[in-house]
C-alpha cells in the first residue's frame, strides 16, 4: 500500500501544475474514487485541516492522505512521492535556467498554461464550496471572510481564529439548547 501511495502522488506531482489546490481533484479522483480508501465527506473534512496547517498544501495533503491510509510510513511515502517531481524539475530548471531564461518559446508555453492552472484550481474550489453544504443563512460567512481580507486587509490567520472560535461556539450553543 505505501508503494501504491508513492506511485499515486508521484503520478500527481508529475503532472499538476499550478500548486495544492490544482492537485485537489486528482488526489479526489484517485483516493476517493477509484481506491475507496477514504468517503468523500472525509476527504474534504482532511483537505478543512490541510489548510489551516502551516507549510506547503502539496505536502501536507500528501501527508494527512498518507497517515490517514497507512501510518506514518504512508505519509512518509505519499509526501516523497508528491515531492520528487517537483524537486527534480526545479532541480533541471536551476541547471538549465541561464539558457532558456529568455526563451521566446518557453515563455509562451507559460502563458498557455496559465489558464490551465486557473481551471485546475478552480474545479476543487465549486467541490470545496459544494461539500461546506452553505446555504443562504451561511453564505455570508466565506462572503465576508473573503471581503474583509480582500478590501480591509484582516489577516487570513485570524480569520480562521475567529471562524474556528464562532464555530466552536455555535456548536456548545446548540449542544446545550
Amino acid at each position: 500500500m505505501c508503494f501504491q501511495l508513492f506511485r499515486i502522488f508521484l503520478g500527481i506531482g508529475a503532472f499538476t501544475l499550478g500548486g495544492g489546490y490544482a492537485m485537489l481533484s486528482m488526489v479526489e479522483k484517485a483516493i476517493v474514487e477509484k481506491k475507496k480508501w477514504v468517503k468523500e465527506d472525509e476527504f474534504w473534512d482532511m483537505i478543512t485541516v490541510v489548510q489551516t496547517i502551516p507549510g506547503v498544501f502539496a505536502i501536507n495533503t500528501a501527508l494527512y492522505v498518507g497517515y490517514k491510509i497507512k501510518g506514518f510510513r504512508g505519509a512518509a511515502s505519499a509526501a516523497l512521492g508528491a515531492a520528487l517531481p517537483s524537486f527534480l524539475i526545479i532541480l533541471l530548471v536551476a541547471i538549465f535556467f541561464v539558457q532558456i531564461k529568455d526563451n521566446e518559446i518557453v515563455e509562451r508555453i507559460f502563458k498557455g498554461i496559465r489558464p490551465c492552472v486557473v481551471a485546475l484550481i478552480l474545479a476543487p474550489s465549486i467541490k470545496m464550496i459544494q461539500s461546506a453544504k452553505l446555504t443562504w443563512k451561511t453564505i455570508f460567512i466565506p462572503i465576508s471572510a473573503a471581503l474583509l481580507i480582500w478590501q480591509c486587509g484582516v489577516s487570513p490567520i485570524l480569520i480562521i481564529i475567529v471562524a474556528a472560535t464562532g464555530g466552536l461556539l455555535w456548536g456548545m450553543y446548540r449542544k446545550w439548547i
